[in-house]
């Protein structure tokens, strides 16, 4: 009887923290939001993009770069084709895209690229492309040399390393260094699902460079988009649960402190900064469940959202646009050049629009 007893509240206990947990859960994915369309003046669909565009970084010229076909567990695919990188002229009024050929000892079969970051070299103005590949399930950084001229991304090295177990995104500080935000500790399926399902912030952010790799900052429910100032002090980190951007302060040996957390009321996903101002766009998920489930009778909508001095006591946040899943699907990225937004989703299309600032 003892026994019985004992089991049996072990059993009451295991479905009141498993209640408890997806209660918790379904807050932290706003799985109750809905969104009121908030829409921009001329919006259409890129051209050739049909399965993602996870990622995507301009150039100070207007020329952006788009990370397309992600194979991601857990959600939609829709193409087995290997991932492409592509480019876009955004002072080209046709506004037609160009796959990069990859030349050089690389395996082009398994490339599937998630986040992706460029560098651009004082020295001599070469432009380098850093990206995040998964091929078959795995986590390394791929470094290219772009060659606009031939459209082509010469292939440089491929960087593997224990620390750099399940990256998301990167953002490239060097010819061959970068930071890179791991989105979960655990590498085994099983044990990545458990890491949301208990809340456990074990996500970091690594630096990478030939001489030195380690972890430099922790805590992330789960860590995502990844970005860096124009004055190169302070990083940006996306805590995609947590719906907070984390601003971090670079210190003299690559650690990095804690500043601040800005309150962003979404899931939000990649980071692009503006040059000039310093502005953060974000491409979010404003219902994380619908995202994963992806029901075509209700799917998940898309969101960007505008940080403005970021820096200040009262950084400035807008939503400056919003879809319920109508025109555009699981928005992961947005970024502006020239009047111009930028969306990108990760398994979908890509939207631009004219921006009303």
């Amino acid at each position: 009887m003892g026994k019985l007893a004992v089991l049996s509240l072990a059993v009451v206990a295991l479905a009141v923290l498993i209640g408890e947990r997806l209660i918790t859960l379904r807050h932290l994915s706003l799985s109750y939001r809905e969104l009121t369309q908030n829409y921009l003046p001329n919006c259409h669909h890129i051209e050739g993009i049909e399965y993602g565009a996870e990622d995507i970084t301009i150039l100070e010229n207007g020329l952006a770069f788009l990370s397309t076909g992600l194979k991601y567990p857990g959600l939609p695919s829709y193409s087995d084709d290997p991932g492409t990188i592509y480019t876009l002229n955004l002072l080209d009024s046709e506004l037609k895209i160009k796959a990069l050929n990859i030349k050089g000892d690389f395996v082009k079969d398994s490339f599937n690229p998630h986040g992706i970051s460029v560098y651009t070299d004082d020295k001599d103005g070469a432009v380098y492309l850093f990206a995040v590949n998964h091929p078959q399930g795995n986590s390394q950084v791929e470094i290219f040399r772009f060659v606009e001229d031939e459209n082509v991304l010469l292939y440089i090295k491929t960087i593997r390393h224990e620390l750099l177990h399940n990256v998301n995104d990167i953002v490239a500080v060097g010819t061959e260094s970068f930071y890179a935000t791991n989105d979960h500790y655990f590498t085994n399926g099983i044990l990545k699902f458990v890491e949301p399902f208990l809340s456990l912030p074990w996500c970091d952010v690594v630096y990478y460079s030939p001489q030195t790799v380690q972890v430099v900052a922790g805590g992330f429910l789960i860590a995502n988009g990844i970005n860096i100032s124009p004055d190169k002090r302070h990083l940006y980190v996306a805590d995609l649960l947590k719906h907070k951007i984390v601003v971090l302060e670079i210190q003299k040996n690559t650690v990095l402190s804690r500043v601040k957390e800005v309150d962003v009321g979404s899931l939000c996903d990649n980071i692009e900064v503006d040059r000039e101002s310093g502005d953060l766009w974000l491409g979010c998920h404003p219902n994380g469940l619908k995202c994963i489930f992806h029901d075509p009778n209700d799917p998940p909508g898309s969101e960007v959202i505008r940080i403005e001095n970021i820096l200040s006591e009262k950084p400035r946040v807008t939503q400056v646009y919003s879809d319920d899943g109508s025109v555009i699907i699981a928005s992961s990225v947005a970024t502006q050049y020239g009047g111009k937004l930028l969306t990108g989703t990760v398994y979908q299309k890509a939207l631009i629009c004219d921006l009303k600032l």
